[in-house]
């Protein structure tokens, strides 16, 4: 009997291991009511995140992550589920992702991670702490300041063509689809430099200022501000109207902290001399500021 039991055992729970650090359960605890986000998150969503930590800090496909509830007592421990709980179908997990994308059901999670975060005693209010969550590597090309501005005009054309191809009536011609046709790939010393920063300029306003002259009853998409905020960055006119291009002695150049580098992703800046300067930090009001860790 005992021998039978042990290779019982063996084969539950092959291959444990310790967890690189111990993850703060998100459980309930005892006599504690769940908060109401809905019933299935109520129900299922707290050991699903769990599960979603240990697989980002194991590096888990959904398969590996599901095979470990199943058969690793160190999940089953960090979850709270029976020695015999036979899991979950690794597509639970594809599930309880996308449905975590919706009603802002992510945020009211990491409330609810704070709430056990504070009462731990590992958060505190107006203090000093660190995360590891505040900058994220943007999926964007790197682009010269040039390329840039024509990639943001080539944005916002893309857009008004898809909802309001009637506003580009008489304004884009054949220069404007050998301009703007196609991704741009400039480099870094490409011909004609001034003419190019003032025709991408010119071509710029033009394309805001004819957007701009629809009234209310027309609402310029994310791309068309993403150009406007790019050509206050960019360039500047003078008291007689002129059209110049910023630099840092003539009209000055916004600070790597608000300077917008891509049209598709604004809040993608630089940081300082990262190996990996092109990196996504979030705004002042993300949720994952205030996650300060205790000082070192």
């Amino acid at each position: 009997m005992r021998q039978h039991d042990q290779r019982a055992c063996s084969g539950l729970f092959r291959r444990p291991m310790q967890l690189p650090r111990c993850p703060l359960s998100l459980r309930p605890c005892s006599g504690e009511q769940v908060p109401s986000l809905t019933v299935q998150i109520a129900r299922a969503s707290n050991p699903m995140a769990t599960v979603c930590v240990l697989q980002f800090l194991l590096g888990l496909s959904d398969r590996q992550a599901a095979e470990a509830v199943r058969c690793r007592i160190d999940f089953k421990y960090a979850l709270a589920l029976e020695l015999d709980d036979p899991g979950f179908h690794h597509s639970v997990l594809a599930g309880f992702r996308e449905r975590l994308t919706q009603d802002d059901r992510a945020d009211r999670l990491l409330d609810l991670a704070l709430a056990r975060l504070k009462e731990a005693g590992l958060v505190r209010e107006r203090t000093i702490q660190r995360t590891d969550s505040t900058h994220v590597l943007a999926a964007v090309r790197d682009l010269t300041r040039l390329e840039l501005v024509t990639e943001a005009v080539r944005a916002v054309l893309e857009e008004v063509a898809r909802t309001a191809d009637h506003l580009l009536i008489g304004l884009v011609d054949a220069d404007w689809g050998r301009r703007y046709g196609r991704p741009v790939r400039l480099g870094k010393n490409p011909t004609r430099p001034k003419t190019r920063i003032l025709a991408a300029g010119d071509d710029a306003w033009r394309l805001l200022e004819r957007l701009h002259r629809q009234g209310p009853g027309y609402r310029p998409g994310p791309q068309a501000e993403a150009l406007r905020q790019i050509m206050v960055q960019n360039y500047y006119r003078d008291a007689a109207g002129r059209l110049h291009w910023r630099t840092p002695d003539d009209g000055g150049l916004a600070p790597s902290s608000s300077a917008i580098l891509s049209p598709y992703d604004t809040t993608a800046r630089y940081l300082g001399r990262s190996p990996d300067p092109l990196i996504l930090v979030h705004s002042r009001d993300n949720r994952a500021a205030v996650l300060h860790a205790s000082r070192c």
